[in-house]
């Protein structure tokens, strides 16, 4: 059975962590086929949002606990650090959490049950989080002995501000339902039930939208905090007229005229060529 399910139905494009029996513990095959599904969905133009899961009520436990002991632990059994398995590891972690984070089309996760460690990673690059009463947040690194990867730290540290980070980070209080959506590390809370059927539908909706204006909407907010006010609206400005070419935009304006709803260009189209 795969580490990794994927499919894709109007628009959207899932993926699924699919390690249930391990409550979606990360391997090596899961990461790595987290990856290439990545690069497969960002060069299918039908793909026009990602919606990312986990399988079997969970979304993912983060590391793989009896696989590090297996191996010695993290340090794989020996007295100094394999400078080898780390840039294997770095990688790994750019081509996952750096590439959600980054990439171009819409990221939507859905969060059934526990989101720990490095699987916090995953959850906190996408743009959009829905979780249910049963989502559950835990940094966990500190319970193992580990310093942290996959980005939580500095995704923490963005997200929820530095004092909250270090608190999460330390002390690795469990985090459920209503505080998950009061610190910002979900956007949305429904019933259990409902967290399917409402994620689909919200990847569904950024799927049929203005993919052009979205991914230009993405690149502004990626560099906002690297910029200056007056720095970020050069390239805003610029994107901002880009859009105005395509025909989503003049279709868009001709529908608000009329007061009728726009019906946007099915799959994912960059700048004025949509």
């Amino acid at each position: 059975m795969s580490d990794i399910l994927t499919s894709v139905s109007q628009g959207v494009g899932t993926i699924t962590l699919n390690r249930p029996d391990r409550r979606n513990a990360l391997s090596p095959a899961m990461v790595d086929g987290l990856s290439q599904a990545l690069t497969d969905m960002e060069a299918d133009s039908a793909v026009g949002a990602v919606l990312l899961t986990g399988a079997g009520g969970t979304f993912c436990s983060g590391g793989d606990v009896q696989e590090f002991e297996a191996r010695g632990g993290e340090g794989g059994g020996g007295d100094t650090v394999d400078k080898e398995a780390e840039q294997q590891q770095l990688q790994r972690q750019l081509a996952t959490v750096g590439r959600l984070y980054r990439f171009p089309k819409p990221v939507v996760a859905a969060l059934p049950g526990a989101v720990a460690g490095a699987g916090m990673g995953f959850a906190l690059a996408a743009d959009l989080r829905i979780g249910s009463p049963r989502t559950l947040f835990a940094t966990a690194f500190a319970g193992v002995g580990l310093g942290g990867d996959f980005g939580v730290a500095w995704l923490l540290h963005q997200l929820v501000g530095p004092a909250k980070a270090r608190e999460l980070m330390f002390l690795s209080p469990r985090v459920r339902g209503e505080e998950c959506l009061q610190l910002g590390l979900v956007n949305t809370l429904v019933e259990e039930d409902q967290l399917h059927d409402r994620s689909v539908e919200l990847a569904t909706q950024l799927a049929h939208g203005p993919s052009a204006a979205l991914g230009a909407m993405k690149q502004n907010l990626l560099q906002a905090p690297h910029s200056t006010l007056e720095d970020a609206m050069g390239p805003e400005v610029a994107r901002h007229k880009e859009t105005g070419l395509t025909q989503d935009h003049k279709d868009a304006v001709s529908a608000f005229v009329q007061k009728q709803t726009p019906t946007f260009s099915p799959g994912w189209h960059e700048g004025a060529s949509s």
